[in-house]
């Protein structure tokens, strides 16, 4: 959790979770007190500062703030800076006001136009509301929320009812990861499917394509029996020439109805194609994403194995199965009360010995600072921890020379399969 600044009501957020709101998931209290709304839109800079990072998160793409943001922050590099970095500096940047929150702002307005122009006929609260509601649900979030909060007639409530939603959705989406699982099973049995389809569709074609084989044979045999009927007309007396007349044209409309069948078939031949195409595209599709579900979940297996391996070794005898750690000791920040406990004990079987910090939740800023000299290793779980802690911990490590290893989630298995590695290759 981030370090909290005091603040005088909690959101519904903390109040469910006993804790004290933070600058992440509060707005901050002074812009409740603005009685008028503005003549005009709201500028980047002028916003309340604690909502730069969901509007730069949500509003701007990766590759858009490493076009803008090196140009600012030249301790920066375009390509090798992780996400993270970018996006930090960004917030940083919108936050200072000066140029870079100005070319921020104008890459949001230009990337959000359509949105402004739809928020823009809104003249009081209950349709601006009634448009983010619209937005929400159509799955439009980002123009709607940066159009919503620098529109003139936004309240207070209304901004801070758009800042929940859109922290609820990022939620959401650590939460899809459970049904990828699912939906990997359905994908797989969808390649079958396909495959099924896509050999039934290359027998009708095969079936087609001999269809066009006969009747381009059909159509040679009667334009030779034409020929022919035509030498002979030229033969005939003036009696034949009138009966000979009368069947070259009853072949010539024979000859018209094939065409028109074998025209009929070509396309039916050309839709055939087009849609196996389609298969093909699809099938495509669904076994990358097949790949990249299994990856994921290969990781995931990992971890849980390292965990059981674990587990099932405190169970049998009193030894862990961490490699021994001979009086090292590890800093750890952030995470779960529950798995931090078990954490502890773990370390200390295994000969070491495991300081917690929790990032500023309750510990002070300070602490983590006195703590750092004593560690050998930094650990911090990047999805218990907030982007200013984390921040803070990755300079106060590179400053003191300690190793500092981030960790997938804030699990047993995580840590056990980080130490696992990294004390193997020192070895």
């Amino acid at each position: 959790m981030p370090f909290l600044p005091v603040q005088s009501e909690p959101t519904y957020v903390h109040r469910m979770l006993n804790l004290q709101p933070d600058a992440c998931c509060t707005p901050d209290q002074a812009h409740k007190a603005a009685t008028t709304p503005p003549p005009r839109r709201a500028r980047l800079a002028e916003l309340d500062a604690n909502l730069h990072c969901s509007i730069i998160g949500t509003c701007l793409t990766t590759g858009e703030l490493r076009k803008l943001v090196p140009r600012y922050a030249t301790h920066l590099d375009r390509k090798s800076a992780t996400d993270l970095d970018m996006h930090h500096t960004a917030v940083e940047l919108s936050t200072a006001g000066e140029g870079a929150a100005k070319e921020l702002h104008k890459a949001l307005d230009a990337r959000h136009e359509l949105a402004i122009k739809r928020f823009r006929q809104a003249a009081d609260d209950d349709e601006l509301a009634a448009l983010w509601s619209d937005a929400l649900a159509h799955g439009d979030v980002p123009g709607a929320y940066w159009a919503l909060l620098t529109h003139p007639r936004c309240s207070y409530e209304l901004r801070r009812q758009a800042f929940g939603d859109v922290h609820m959705l990022s939620h959401l989406v650590g939460a899809s990861n459970r049904a990828d699982l699912r939906r990997l099973t359905a994908l797989e049995e969808e390649c079958v499917r396909l495959r099924e389809q896509t050999t039934g569709q290359q027998i009708r074609l095969q079936d087609l394509g001999a269809q066009h084989r006969q009747a381009q044979a059909t159509i040679d045999q009667q334009a030779t029996e034409l020929a022919q009927l035509r030498a002979q007309l030229a033969s005939l007396c003036d009696d034949s020439t009138r009966a000979i007349n009368d069947e070259a044209v009853q072949l010539r409309a024979a000859l018209a109805s094939t065409e028109e069948q074998l025209s009929l078939q070509i396309v039916r031949g050309a839709a055939a194609e087009t849609q196996h195409e389609a298969a093909s595209a699809a099938r495509e599709a669904a076994r990358r994403d097949a790949e990249q579900l299994r990856s994921d979940m290969q990781a995931a297996r990992t971890e849980v194995l390292a965990l059981e391996h674990t587990l099932a070794q405190l169970l049998e005898s009193e030894e862990t199965s961490l490699p021994q750690l001979q009086g090292r000791c590890v800093l750890y920040v952030g995470g779960r009360v529950q798995s931090n406990q078990v954490l502890t004990r773990l370390v200390a079987a295994a000969g070491g010995e495991l300081l917690l910090h929790d990032g500023g939740l309750e510990d002070r800023k300070g602490m983590l600072a006195t703590l750092l000299p004593r560690a050998h290793m930094v650990v911090f779980p990047v999805d218990f921890i907030s982007h200013n802690a984390m921040h803070v911990t990755r300079q106060l490590a590179a400053r003191a020379g300690i190793p500092c290893h981030p960790l997938r989630t804030a699990s047993v298995a995580s840590f056990v399969e980080l130490m696992q590695r990294e004390l193997s290759n020192q070895r």
